[in-house]
């Protein structure tokens, strides 16, 4: 069963709005500049999140943030967890994109489960 903790959900959203004011002001410099910084990719993601609705919230989260998308997703198995593939437009390494993907993930598990609840 899924708790929702208040400190965390406030935390969680504060720093979601500080991932779309950054992503926005991203997407803005590089519409406006003329450097290539451009850098599409894809990458698979695999889930700690174990529910529909964190599923679902990091899903969101992920595609509000300017400059990543939610292009697919894969139900876990027994032996798989269920998976995201995002798109970055801005993707320089993989394993950056990856360690900003976990850290979104761990702040949205917190809020769900609490501190050291499954993480």
């Amino acid at each position: 069963m899924i708790r929702i903790h208040p400190w965390y959900t406030l935390t969680y959203l504060l720093f979601l709005f500080k991932e779309i004011i950054a992503g926005s002001l991203t997407v803005a410099r590089y519409v406006f500049s003329r450097e290539d910084r451009l850098a599409p990719s894809i990458v698979e993601f695999p889930l700690r999140c174990k529910t529909d609705m964190e599923v679902t919230w990091l899903a969101s989260s992920i595609t509000i943030t300017p400059g990543t998308l939610v292009v697919a997703t894969a139900a876990g198995t027994e032996t798989e967890p269920p998976t995201l593939f995002v798109h970055s437009m801005f993707g320089q390494d993989r394993n950056e994109i990856l360690d900003s993907l976990q850290d979104m993930e761990r702040r949205l598990l917190t809020m769900t489960r609490g501190k050291n609840n499954g993480l």
